[in-house]
């Protein structure tokens, strides 16, 4: 069969070319240390890195955001620090100011530092964040959530939702809690709290109350109906109402100590009251009686500021003192109990985050089994290829000096 020189010049062309192009792949190749550079180099392991590629990127996401979150929860749980300081020198304050040896000037100095933690505990309260969002706002962040009414008492603005954030893909994570939660709560262990109406004209004051019976614990208050007798209403928390219990009791106390009980609860009370006069028992954050911080600091300040020059503020001085000073346990425990969550959230973070760490170990290590090149096994490659190219262009030097007019 004849070959023609056009064929052989071409076939030699061809095999050059291909050579050629084989070791350009490979120094390409060797240059990125990459073994798929295009995705026709593996079509199979290509395909396969874009998912892990794109499960990186979402993972790093997921990273960024626990920085933000850690960050929103080591803000929220070093502010929590501070008021419970301040809840603590609130409560130093008023066991020293009901000491019965100090005076109204005495007490109203008192009342002045109180004030001071008062605004303290109301900044803190008003805190923001590092992008300028306030932190105890729930999703309502982009005001104050407590801000003082006509009256100067401080009121909630915020709503009770919780921020959240996705930290993980299947960890929905609060990254802070609202003001409700923190200022306006109390821990689910709160016992009760007895309290007396400050429009009281007379002098009882209480002592208590005192736990006898939880199963048989209920809301009650008492209301004077004369110096001597007394009825008593039960809170029915089914139809959210009062429900009268007994009447005409009598009342004995003065200047000795009375206990009456009802239910699972007692409370003594002593002194002599007005037609009128209530004294309300109340589970501490109950339907009846819910906790805020802010107004057990209003009330412990203003019988501070007021001397007590009869007997009937000295009485609502020392019940409000007492109400307060209970106020101030439940709302630091509470505190503390938000602070705690917010403790182990933080630890929460630290485990997702060294879970993360691993999984983009692996995640690389995919990877590099999918597209990375092994050295040696390419530059094996690069040698045979080199020493294939140059066998091709001395063929074809070869192959082109073939001619019949040299023999002739």
């Amino acid at each position: 069969m004849r070959i023609s020189t056009v064929t052989m010049f071409e076939q030699s062309t061809a095999s050059m070319n291909r050579q050629q192009s084989d070791l350009m792949k490979v120094s390409q190749q060797i240059a990125s240390g990459r073994r798929v550079v295009n995705p026709s180099d593996d079509p199979q392991a290509a395909s396969r890195a874009v998912g892990v590629d794109q499960a990186k990127a979402v993972t790093e996401q997921y990273s960024d955001s626990r920085v933000s979150a850690r960050n929103s929860l080591s803000q929220t749980e070093s502010i929590l620090n501070s008021i419970s300081d301040a809840i603590t020198s609130a409560k130093t304050l008023l066991v020293q100011a009901s000491s019965d040896t100090l005076t109204d000037a005495n007490r109203e100095s008192i009342a002045s530092e109180l004030k001071g933690v008062y605004e303290t505990m109301l900044g803190q309260a008003n805190a923001t964040d590092g992008s300028g969002r306030y932190l105890f706002g729930g999703y309502k962040d982009s005001e104050p959530p407590f801000a003082k009414d006509g009256n100067e008492n401080v009121q909630y603005k915020g709503d009770s939702n919780t921020r959240e954030q996705r930290v993980d893909a299947s960890r929905l994570m609060s990254v802070a809690d609202n003001g409700e939660t923190i200022f306006k709560s109390v821990a689910s262990g709160a016992g009760y709290v007895a309290e007396a109406d400050n429009a009281n004209t007379g002098n009882v004051t209480f002592r208590g109350p005192q736990i006898n019976d939880v199963k048989d614990a209920t809301d009650f208050r008492i209301t004077f109906t004369s110096d001597s007798e007394f009825s008593i209403e039960t809170y029915d928390n089914d139809s959210n109402s009062w429900t009268p219990g007994p009447t005409g009791q009598t009342y004995s106390g003065g200047d000795s100590p009375q206990q009456i009980a009802v239910g699972g609860i007692s409370i003594t009370l002593e002194g002599t009251p007005a037609a009128g006069d209530e004294i309300l028992v109340a589970k501490s954050g109950g339907d009846v009686r819910g906790a805020d911080l802010f107004r057990t600091m209003e009330e412990a300040i203003r019988v501070l500021e007021n001397p007590a020059d009869n007997a009937t503020k000295k009485a609502d001085q020392r019940n409000t003192l007492n109400t307060a000073m209970r106020d101030l346990d439940n709302s630091l425990d509470n505190v503390l109990t938000v602070r705690a969550s917010a403790g182990a959230r933080l630890n929460e973070l630290d485990v997702i985050d060294s879970v993360g760490s691993n999984r983009m170990l692996n995640y690389d290590q995919t990877l590099s089994d999918l597209v990375d090149l092994d050295y040696a096994e390419a530059i094996s490659e690069y040698s045979l290829r080199q020493i294939g190219m140059q066998a091709a262009q001395k063929a074809f030097v070869d192959i082109k000096g073939l001619s019949l007019f040299n023999y002739m």
